[in-house]
């Protein structure tokens, strides 16, 4: 299942310190130019993506609005988080690409 290889990456990205998590921290991260790829889980409000969208499209952040909060908070072991920023380049490239098959197998 691919679905895995995202939730590992994600999870590798977690335990090397790549990987933010909540709604304040990664607006602050993104304004620090630190936050190289956004997860938006496809379970949080409408107005918070909205927000989130604009706050990357203003910092000119890749986005992707994937997967559930519960599944990506229990992978990250954040809980109860809906927002994730990786500050990695190369994690970011490779979760992106693989959310991207996933989303265009649908």
């Amino acid at each position: 299942m691919i679905r895995n290889k995202v939730e590992s990456y994600m999870g590798f990205a977690a335990r090397s310190r790549n990987l933010i998590t909540g709604y304040n921290t990664c607006i602050m991260m993104m304004g620090k130019r630190k936050v190289k790829l956004l997860i938006l889980s496809e379970d949080l409000a409408e107005n918070t993506i909205k927000k989130m969208v604009s706050e990357c499209n203003k910092n000119k952040v890749k986005y992707r609005i994937f997967g559930h909060s519960d599944d990506l908070s229990h992978i990250t072991g954040k809980s109860g988080k809906g927002i994730f920023g990786i500050t990695d380049q190369h994690f970011a490239e490779i979760i992106c690409k693989e959310i991207d098959l996933i989303q265009s197998e649908r």
